[in-house]
């Protein structure tokens, strides 16, 4: 009797809130509506700035409960979300999820101007400034600017000569964490990225992501010059330097 009833609750649609009996509030300040007094409350703090939960360690203060207990994961190390395909794991169990696109190839966010799919949202966006122009990011120290954050840090480091990202097995050290990841592979030959196309794995994700461009045919890598496109970035980069070195005997 137990399983046939829960059968019957698995098959019904999920209950509205007039169903259930909760009460809809609405947000003030935008018009939002939540389920629930206190969703409605830890939404607010957005508005009014109030951040109750602190961090006894960094003095970090956050808008609800949860979000300070995976903050403090950072000084704990606690990971506790494991990825079953290459034992990677992770802080949050979204960020495990979008991790788990790597394995199964899966690339939920489109770009509207070419063909190109993306893992991360965040690549969407990085992408579509090379369609825009914008590069919002720009080095204090030269006049280069970047379409991300994080590559005008790394860019950074050939004006100071840091290279933060050290390997515990030999002397080597790197301006990338990525770099150092992919290195540490020549002394344990684990190779935790895998193509779910044909099973070949790879070091680091940026190898498997160029490796899967030869299924699909991608080419993301245009020369602004003659509009061939290539593969991999460092096909490009030979095209490039072919083409200059060509206009120098031309000359």
């Amino acid at each position: 009797m137990k399983s046939e009833s829960r059968r019957r609750s698995l098959g019904k649609s999920p209950r509205t809130p007039a169903a259930t009996g909760s009460k809809m509030c609405h947000c003030s300040d935008c018009g939002k509506s939540f389920t629930g007094s206190h969703n409605l409350k830890y939404h607010e703090r957005i508005h009014t700035g109030e951040r109750p939960y602190y961090c006894g360690q960094c003095g970090n203060s956050f808008t609800c409960q949860g979000h300070l207990q995976r903050h403090k994961r950072i000084h704990t190390g606690e990971k506790p979300y494991y990825c079953s395909q290459c034992g990677n794991s992770f802080t949050r169990q979204s960020a495990l999820r979008q991790h788990q696109r790597i394995h199964t190839g899966e690339r939920p966010y489109h770009c509207g101007q070419c063909e190109k799919s993306f893992t991360y949202q965040s690549h969407l966006r990085q992408h579509e400034r090379l369609h825009t122009g914008v590069r919002p990011y720009h080095c204090g120290q030269c006049e280069k600017s970047f379409t991300c954050r994080s590559t005008l840090l790394r860019h950074k480091h050939i004006h100071t000569g840091v290279r933060p990202y050290h390997c515990g097995q030999c002397e080597k050290s790197f301006t990338r964490q990525s770099h150092l990841q992919r290195h540490q592979g020549i002394h344990t030959g684990v190779k935790p990225y895998h193509c779910s196309q044909c099973e070949k794995g790879f070091r680091d994700q940026s190898a498997l992501y160029s490796h899967q461009q030869s299924h699909t045919g991608q080419k993301p890598y245009l020369c602004g010059q003659c509009g061939r496109s290539y593969t991999h970035s460092s096909s490009l980069r030979t095209h490039k330097c072919s083409n200059v070195k060509s206009s120098d005997l031309d000359l």
